[in-house]
């Protein structure tokens, strides 16, 4: 997702916002008090409406205050560890990167909102609660540390125009991953042959730099059965002959695609903007990315070509049984050392009510999504087709599958260090072998795992 310039709002009146008719959720009674929160700048201003909205009201149904921030994702990141590393915090943080509840929880930062997830557990997805609850180190036991209230999978994206451009339909798209992949290749040259040059079949981030090219390798994993990497207790799994496998042939296949010229060479150093607007800009047919940022993306100045693109789940695997798909949960949380938990703890009570929430989500486009069945009956999520292929891939029935660090917070440290993405740069710029390659990642990942013990 695209980073965007620092915006921080403070202060401000309730009259800024528009509190809409909404059916009154768990409010705490006490008396008027101060809480700080810190939020997230959105993708678009009607996130950050939506949020504003849900605090006035907040505001006017607790007699309690929410000052607060908005700060954009990148800085965002920095701001929380040097508050937390410091002791002067706030009171409620939307926590990003999401990983960054399961790592302060593991060093017992965090505040335990074992109660506030209480109020709204039996509704939410298994992987919800499982997402949000995490490993203490310092109190060697597992609780609840993060607030859950929206989530996001990573969807395929698919100009339908360059697709039959090419010669070809929506219908001839296989149904499964190999088959899926290929076929953008003939795409790819058909189109280069009609002028379009610079037009590649992928738009795969492969770098080294952010969430994307993680996110990526991940799929392609998932796609040749290295799911199981992490075991549900917190181990590194590397040993699994058929996780070793699914590695190996993850390594293998995406730097062929890189080497053979099927992913744009400037993607070895994209962050995670880049991609989309390799996109918006037609330098590649597909793409992966999460949630529905590259099509929301197109609202303002490619209106009128969004209906152009297909919002397309990740395909079965080989032998076509249906593939696991990754699900990202976003949560609140509560630093120790804050002036005000009870009412940090209200306002997240109040934001994960499930009308809350969706009237919340709603505001912001659905570009996340809800963490319970109940709220997509709502025809609003299935009305627009992107949306509609959106909530199908986290409410269809498929398996789910939490990020690693849910399992255990050595993945985060994975995550930054990118051994997959290293491996297959070896592999596609030295000819390194692929085994080798995986060896090598597999060797400094058990190295972040021996830091990480889990003690049940």
């Amino acid at each position: 997702m695209p980073g965007v310039t620092r915006r921080t709002l403070l202060n401000r009146s309730i009259g800024l916002v528009a509190a809409g008719a909404l059916a009154r959720p768990y409010i705490a009674n006490a008396q008027a008090t101060t809480a700080e929160v810190w939020w997230v700048q959105g993708f678009f201003p009607e996130e950050d409406a939506a949020f504003t909205t849900a605090v006035a009201e907040f505001e006017k149904r607790s007699g309690s205050k929410i000052n607060y921030s908005i700060i954009p994702f990148a800085p965002m990141r920095q701001k929380i560890i040097s508050a937390i590393t410091s002791g002067v915090v706030p009171d409620l943080i939307y926590a990003t990167p999401p990983e960054v509840v399961p790592q302060q929880a593991w060093q017992g930062r965090i505040e335990d909102v074992s109660d506030v997830v209480e109020t709204q557990k039996s509704k939410m997805l298994p992987i919800a609660v499982a997402s949000a609850n995490c490993y203490n180190n310092v109190e060697k036991k597992h609780s609840f540390y993060g607030v859950p209230f929206e989530g996001a999978v990573v969807p395929f994206h698919i100009w339908r125009p360059l697709v039959e451009k090419a010669g070809y339909k929506e219908a001839d798209i296989p149904k499964t991953w190999d088959a899926f992949i290929d076929f953008f290749k003939p795409i790819q040259k058909k189109l280069q042959e009609q002028g379009m040059r610079h037009t590649y079949a992928t738009g795969f981030v492969v770098s080294t730099i952010g969430n994307d090219p993680t996110n990526t390798f991940q799929q392609f994993m998932i796609a040749y059965g290295g799911e199981n990497i992490v075991t549900k207790d917190g181990k590194f799994n590397g040993g699994d002959p058929q996780v070793h496998e699914g590695v190996v042939k993850a390594v293998e296949r995406l730097s062929k695609l890189f080497t053979d010229g099927y992913i744009p060479p400037s993607s070895i150093n994209w962050n995670d903007a880049d991609d989309n607007n390799a996109f918006h800009s037609k330098l590649c047919v597909m793409d992966f990315d999460g949630t529905l940022s590259t099509e929301l993306g197109m609202m303002k100045s490619q209106k009128d070509e969004i209906k152009d693109v297909i919002t397309y789940p990740p395909p079965a695997h080989n032998d076509g049984k249906q593939m696991a798909v990754q699900f990202q949960v976003n949560c609140m949380m509560v630093p120790k050392g804050a002036k005000n938990v009870k009412v940090a703890k209200d306002f997240a009570t109040y934001l994960i009510e499930p009308e809350i929430n969706s009237k919340y989500l709603k505001g912001a486009f659905g570009r996340w999504l809800p963490l319970m069945a109940e709220q997509v009956k709502d025809p609003w999520w299935k009305e627009d087709p992107h949306r509609l292929a959106y909530v199908d891939q986290a409410f269809g029935g498929r398996t789910l599958l939490p990020f690693y660090y849910v399992y255990n917070p050595a993945w985060a440290e994975v995550r930054t260090v990118h051994p997959f993405n290293l491996a297959m740069h070896d592999v596609a710029t030295s000819g390194t072998k692929s085994t080798d390659a995986v060896a090598k990642a597999f060797k400094q990942i058990e190295g972040i795992f021996a830091k990480y013990e889990i003690k049940t």
